[in-house]
């Protein structure tokens, strides 16, 4: 048999008060989701009218990618090549989903309703619940405040664009940034990931000046595949003593648990 790897359903004894999960969960929804006011107000800023702005948050709920749509659109980039940036973004929320759709195990009619709600912050609280009925509670508050503090934050900041005036002086157009990264960067836990998110900075920010609006995002999401080609390229050497950290080497054996089965099974 093979070892089950899902959150199991129940755990009286090891699992998460509903009380304390119901508590992150509404600490997180409620931090982020005010937020949605500055996005308000950069998409008002950027020319899009109060009925697009509202669809983006209504529709899209993705915070990086709408900040992104309208950043670009603002700097003057192409309305595809802005839209092309945004939905690259938002691609990441499709490989939470295949981890979450493991976690929640929801019945098939609720899937599509709950895939609106599959965002960095609803990933990062369920992935910290120990137990299912956890990961459910934590996935379900999370989603419903932030959907509903997010959409209503939109529209008044929308509505309020006008009196703010100029979005730049103001700088709100750097907190959805803000918010992506301080989520972000708690999961940098191995130095692949941390290679990956470097290079994409240095990429998106080095490119700025030099590509159209839009296109850096682009340019920057090929960080992940030439990272990993590299690894794969020292991996072999660092796994025959070539150099390298010894610590390196012994965490890619251990992460080798094929090849260490057949050598196991040689001698």
């Amino acid at each position: 048999m093979t070892e089950q790897t899902v959150v199991p359903d129940t755990s009286a004894v090891e699992g998460k008060p509903d009380a304390a999960v119901v508590r992150d969960a509404l600490g997180v929804g409620v931090a982020v989701g005010l937020s949605g006011f500055a996005f308000g107000v950069t998409s008002a800023g950027s020319g899009l009218t109060l009925p697009q702005t509202c669809a983006l948050s209504l529709l899209v709920f993705t915070g990086a990618s709408q900040f992104a749509l309208v950043g670009a659109l603002a700097a003057g980039g192409n309305p595809l090549t802005a839209a092309a940036g945004a939905f690259f973004l938002g691609v990441r929320n499709a490989f939470y989903g295949l981890r979450l759709s493991q976690l929640l195990a929801l019945p098939r009619a609720v899937r599509p309703f709950a895939a609106q709600w599959v965002i960095d912050e609803t990933t990062a609280v369920a992935l910290a619940q120990p137990t299912r009925r956890s990961v459910r509670i934590g996935f379900t508050v999370t989603g419903l405040t932030l959907y509903v503090l997010w959409n209503l934050t939109t529209l008044l900041g929308a509505l309020g664009a006008e009196a703010i005036g100029d979005t730049d002086a103001w700088g709100l157009d750097a907190a959805g940034p803000a918010v992506f990264l301080a989520l972000l960067a708690p999961m940098l836990k191995t130095t692949t990931e941390r290679a990956v998110a470097a290079l994409a900075v240095l990429l998106g920010l080095g490119l700025l000046p030099v590509l159209p609006a839009g296109v850096p995002v682009l340019v920057a999401a090929l960080a992940a595949p030439a990272v990993l080609w590299a690894e794969g390229r020292r991996r072999p050497s660092r796994l025959h003593g070539k150099g390298g950290d010894p610590q390196d080497r012994a965490q890619d054996v251990a992460q080798s648990p094929a090849e260490g089965s057949g050598r196991e099974g040689k001698r």
